[in-house]
């Protein structure tokens, strides 16, 4: 009860007339829980009434939250005690008090709930006044920025702004406005008023406008209210009662007042008890210390001097005398707490009010902090004022075991979060009581960071060891609520392109599903459907037409939901049939859910209504009609919070027709300006989000967030993003002429910064993006972190006893989470350390191995599985997935897994034909042209007939490209086509039956297949004649794309393997290849050493793939070879030839973003080293790659081959 009798003992003087005596009480503390015990202890002990509810105004529900908990607690718990039972307790925010307060004793009749020049109705009684302002000199300077505003969204976002602009003159220039309303047009500081400057006397005329448009409610202002508030409270007249004010009201771990409320609330305390607990950083008198100090008139009131100091400090002596954090950073704090002391000595100048003595006490509770870590250390240097001289005198050495303050520097956003997650699990395995509610994460901006924190900190299962349950607060509701998402997306209609994924993306959300009727697996069906019909963008022509696209009539409807809808429709009707009408019907839509095309059909209805409807202006009522409409047309509530969202949308259209009709505002708006304002009413709100016990709390650096907590994290101190940059408006006049108590962002980040600080009671982690993800090059913290770390390091010395603190109090980490630099040192004190133990046998094998890779690189190599069994034998399409990429398949056919390779929705029609577009259009044609070839006919009627199928289908380029695209094409399988006729004529006889082909292998499963289309010749020669629409010859360096052969090579080979001489020619727009016939038993040990290699590649991935033959190969004196292993091999394998082939390739093809092959390269072989070690490589090459390679040679380079040989 210490600190209660303490409270007590100032009161002790007077007689009070109640338990709970009027009077004002400021307890300061440098604890913030020995602010909640003192009042808890107080409240405990002065009670209300059973039916009275105690205030207790705080600035965030965090701090409401906390102190609830305590007083729920057992008042026999053994840590913070409370008081059995949280219950006739308010905890409303100051401004709501002031207001609530204002009312009770001027009189709701005189004092409406909500003021007309309140922020949010001055917006609609602004956008009308900003309307009527043409031609009045005064705003001349309005004028250029009002001009060319159709849409009236730069009136809007004007009147935004001055909305905002003059409540916070309501609020901090209270005088100013009230000479502006009497015709005085100057601004009143620190000396004599002076004349506003003629550019921004708009602002005083415009404050005159809105009171006389408001009338005689322009007495309900903030201003004027709080005016007649202190005079009625300084005029009640003797013996009239007591005023309708609470009997207690409490002001809790508030860091920043305005004036108003300071001047409120000590006018309250001649009739009510008013206790206010500040947090105060410092025991001793510190304002002097800071800048700005001239502009405070009262000093030293109820804090003493430090012994030893001046009792007038030179500001060029102020480093001998301060400390310099708390001079830096403590601006907000130290004008809250002279504010009040000037308040205070006001109020006692003007002497007894109505008979009540009006009683100041103020109890001091400062407690030295615990100071066996650096942490407590520098948290005691700042309440006991400590210069820096005075802290290098004392000679500290931080402990090598001293982690209660560390720097982390990381290479990304996400590294930080991978790096905490790995830091909190060794807090938690270290201290077994410390729980996740105990740790707090504090970020600059929680929206940046929230995705990283979802993947890091949701990646594990809650039965996993390594799960941390962790809660977001501060999100806005457009970031976490589908419900909003949508809305959002409806509004913007008119000027939405509407692409297959904006709908797509809109049709994810549940409450727009369930509208519909549909499944979440519908949308897979829809998503298929809609990309077969060809669908880009667009509902209809119109649409098209209303966002400027200038297009032929014949081709505006291609690619748009329409034309998609009538192929689903048409092809539902009739099936894959001829086109009708120039419709091309798509024919996949048949079955039980073919309803789903209705259901589509619907959907694309109401948005072009839509879409048509809100490109035309109305005024608010009509605005609200539509939108109510909307919200019935789209969403059906599928939980509670979609309802709730829903229900929070309809309650702000309400809100915005009250505020309209209340100030008059009837003018037509645009779609931009309504919808904007509609959903920013669900802005705000993050001060009043709760914390959830039994996680880890992340949020964002706000006001009232010095809660102690035992571990304080902050992220993302990175220079420029924190202190907050922002650009005030040009025409803030209080930007200019600074006041004591006064709203600045960057003081408030830096004494944030502070208080973050002073919250953390054993761990204080901070870190940054301090090395360039790119070249790794270092980039600088925050300003704050670099004169925190320029203090520390200035002050404290190394466990060494040696000057130079920084090095042992910063880890800087690698660019990976699964770096080797991890798993080195695996010693209980390593600085480096993670819990991702799917990382750690890859990192060790690495290590052995002697690679310099990241992390993943041998462990696919030291471990070998055991041979993949199966009953079936190969099909030659399974082995030439395999030959093109061994890596790749030992994912897919050994492990099944398939990284996701579904390809992106097509959101843009085709201007320009990309290599697999092309590719598909030669395929085509090549598709139509072969049975007429084969026949003897001409095969360009039929491409011709296909191209124009294309068309309709939407399968070509758009417009005039399109139909440049199909000449091309056309003129292109020209002499693709002759030279296949020509090759018919010299094999003329087609083979009507097609070939088993069997070929058993003892240690493998073998290949079976059937091969038909065969032809012989007048000679009885079989051949195998093919049209391929891929280039087989590279036009860069005009070599063979080896990759693109393998199929045809294979059933060469088993072909040629099963006794069948078999000649093979692929003819394509840019190669022709041939392969002659192979002696059967030379074709048959080629392909058992393709089997062979197969099944090793089943055991591990095997560092090859098809591309990189070539290189290779042409580096390798493929006649005269040295045999593997042997110093001569060695010496190959280290040739700067080959070596610069091998990282050439590594370059351009491995490992490459983009690459559907990547993730598979990138975790089997992420490096270089891992690629190349021990060669494989080039023994792989040859055994996969050297006889196809041979085989493509020119006839005049086997023929030299054959001589040398």
């Amino acid at each position: 009860m210490k600190i209660a009798s303490s409270i007590g003992a100032v009161l002790s003087r007077q007689k009070p007339v109640s338990p709970i005596a009027p009077g004002l009480i400021v307890l300061h503390s440098n604890r913030m829980e020995i602010l909640r015990d003192g009042l808890i202890q107080w409240l405990d002990t002065h009670p209300l009434d059973p039916l009275e509810t105690d205030i207790v105004a705080v600035q965030s529900n965090g701090i409401a939250q906390w102190l609830r908990s305590t007083l729920a607690r057992s008042r026999r718990a053994l840590e913070a005690p409370g008081s059995g039972i949280a219950a006739a307790l308010e905890t409303p925010m100051p401004s709501r008090l002031m207001w609530s307060l204002y009312r009770r004793v001027l009189g709701e009749e005189a004092v409406p709930e909500f003021s007309p020049l309140d922020e949010k109705p001055l917006v609609w009684r602004l956008m009308r006044l900003l309307g009527t302002v043409a031609g009045r000199e005064v705003y001349q300077p309005l004028h250029r920025f009002l001009e060319e505003d159709g849409d009236l969204r730069k009136r809007y976002q004007l009147a935004q702004r001055l909305a905002d602009l003059f409540d916070q003159y309501q609020v901090y220039r209270a005088d100013w406005l009230a000479d502006w309303a009497e015709g005085r047009d100057v601004l009143r500081g620190a000396g004599n008023p002076r004349p506003l400057d003629r550019d921004q006397s708009w602002q005083a005329a415009l404050w005159r406008d809105i009171l006389a448009d408001v009338g005689r409610q322009g007495g309900s202002g903030r201003a004027a209210v709080h005016a007649g508030f202190l005079h009625a409270l300084r005029g009640w007249p003797a013996g009239g009662g007591r005023p309708d004010l609470p009997r207690r009201i409490v002001v809790f771990g508030v860091s920043s007042l305005p004036r108003q409320t300071l001047e409120a609330l000590i006018e309250s305390s001649a009739w009510t008890q008013v206790l206010v607990c500040v947090h105060n950083p410092c025991e001793y008198h510190w304002a002097d210390i800071v800048e700005g100090r001239a502009l405070l008139r009262s000093v030293k009131r109820h804090q003493a001097g430090r012994p030893g100091r001046p009792p007038e400090l030179d500001p060029e002596q102020l480093h001998a005398h301060a400390h310099p954090l708390l001079a830096s950073w403590g601006r907000q704090g130290r004008d809250y707490i002279a504010l009040l002391e000037e308040l205070e000595d006001e109020a006692a100048q003007r002497g007894p009010s109505h008979g009540h003595p009006l009683d100041i006490a103020v109890a001091p509770a400062f407690v030295p902090v615990e100071t066996a870590n650096v942490l407590g250390q520098l948290q005691d240097d700042i309440r006991g004022l400590r210069s820096l001289p005075e802290i290098r005198e004392a000679a500290r050495v931080v402990a090598a075991g001293d982690h209660s303050l560390c720097f982390h520097v990381a290479h990304s956003a996400l590294r930080e979060v991978e790096i905490l997650h790995d830091r909190l699990l060794a807090c938690f395995q270290d201290d077994r009581t410390l729980q996740p509610d105990d740790v707090i994460v504090m970020v600059p901006d929680i929206e940046m960071y929230a995705p990283h924190i979802e993947a890091v900190f949701g990646l594990h299962a809650s039965d996993d060891p390594r799960h941390i349950p962790y809660f977001l607060v501060d999100r806005g509701p457009r970031e976490v609520n589908t419900v909003v998402d949508a809305v959002e997306r409806l509004l913007a209609l008119p000027i939405a392109r509407m692409g297959v994924g904006e709908v797509l993306d809109l049709l994810d959300v549940e409450a727009v599903r369930l509208c519909f009727g549909l499944q979440e697996a519908d949308i897979a069906v829809l998503r298929d459907w809609i990309q077969g019909a060809n669908v880009r963008w667009g509902l209809d022509r119109g649409h098209r037409e209303t966002l400027g696209l200038p297009i032929a009539p014949a081709l505006a409807d291609v690619h748009t939901w329409a034309f998609g809808l009538r192929r689903m429709l048409l092809g539902y009707a009739t099936g894959d049939t001829e086109d009708w009408n120039g419709i091309a019907p798509y024919g996949d839509v048949a079955g039980l859910e073919a309803g789903l095309v209705g259901t589509l059909a619907v959907i694309l209805e109401r948005l072009v209504h839509y879409s048509r409807v809100f490109a035309e202006p109305a005024g608010p009522a009509q605005w609200v009609r539509r939108f109510r409409q909307l919200l019935a047309d789209f969403l059906a509530p599928p939980d509670d919070v979609a309802d709730y969202t829903i229900e929070q949308l309809t309650q702000a259209l309400d809100v915005w027709l009250d505020e309209c009709e209340a100030t008059g505002f009837d003018e037509a708006l645009t779609l931009p300006v309504a919808g904007r304002h509609w959903l920013s009413s669900l802005d705000g709100g993050g001060m009043a989000q709760r914390f959830t016990s039994g996680a880890v709390t992340f949020a964002t650096l706000m006001p009232m967030r010095a809660i102690p907590f035992r571990h304080v994290c902050l992220l993302g101190m990175n220079d420029g993003d924190y202190p907050r940059p922002r650009t005030p408006a040009h025409f803030d006049l209080m930007e200019k002429d600074y006041r004591p108590g006064d709203r600045s962002r960057r003081d408030d980040d830096r004494y944030l910064f502070l208080e973050a600080l002073l919250s953390a009671r054993e761990r204080f982690h901070v870190s940054w993006v301090g090395r360039s993800i790119v070249d790794n090059s270092e980039r600088p913290p925050s300003v704050l972190v670099g004169q925190l770390r320029d203090h520390l390091d200035a002050g404290w010395l190394a466990a060494d006893g040696a000057p130079g603190v920084l090095a042992q109090l910063t880890i800087e980490h690698p660019l990976q989470a699964f770096s080797t630099l991890y798993f080195r040192d695996v010693s209980p004190g390593a600085r480096l350390f993670t819990f991702g133990r799917e990382w750690r046998a890859a990192a060790q094998a690495d290590t052995e191995s002697g690679m310099t890779g990241t992390g993943t690189g041998a462990v696919t190599v030291a471990r070998e599985l055991d041979p993949l069994q199966r009953d079936e034998p190969l099909s030659v399409h399974e082995l030439r997935a395999f030959l093109e990429h061994p890596v790749r398949e030992f994912f897919r056919q050994r492990l099944q897994v398939r990284h996701d390779e579904t390809a992106a929705i097509a959101d843009e029609e085709t201007f320009v034909a990309d290599g697999l577009e092309a590719w598909q259009v030669h395929d085509a044609l090549i598709r139509a042209a072969r049975k007429p070839l084969q026949a003897g006919a001409d095969p360009m009627p039929a491409c011709d007939a296909e191209l124009d199928r294309m068309l309709s289908r939407g399968e070509l380029a758009f417009g005039g490209a399109g139909l440049l695209q199909a000449h091309r094409s056309r003129e292109l399988m020209l002499p693709l086509f002759a030279e296949y006729q020509g090759l018919l004529a010299e094999w003329p006889h087609a083979l009507p039956d097609p070939f088993e082909l069997r070929h058993g292998h003892a240690a493998t499963p073998g290949l079976a297949g059937w091969l038909g289309g065969l032809r012989r010749n007048d000679a009885g020669g079989l051949a195998r004649l093919e049209m391929q629409a891929t280039q087989l010859v590279k036009a860069r360096d005009r070599q063979w794309r080896d990759e693109k052969l393998i199929g045809h090579w294979l059933w060469h080979l088993a072909t040629n393997g099963a006794g069948l001489p078999l000649t093979t020619v692929v003819v394509s727009p840019a190669g022709t290849a041939r392969f002659e016939p192979i002696e059967a038993p030379r074709a048959s040990a080629w392909l058992d050493a393709l089997l062979r290699a197969w099944a090793e590649g089943m055991r591990r991935p095997l560092p090859i793939k098809a591309e990189f033959a070539r290189p290779v190969l042409t580096a390798l004196p493929l006649g005269d070879l040295p045999r593997p292993g042997t110093d001569a091999w060695r010496a190959l394998l280290a040739s700067d030839k080959l070596l610069a082939r091998i990282r050439d390739c590594h370059a351009n093809g491995w490992n490459q973003p983009g690459r559907r092959e990547s993730p598979y390269e990138a975790r089997a072989y992420p490096t270089l080293d891992s690629l190349f070690a021990g060669g494989e490589l080039v023994e792989w090459a040859l055994i996969l790659y050297e006889p196809l390679f041979l085989a493509l040679r020119s006839k005049q380079e086997r023929e030299s081959a054959t001589e040398a040989e």
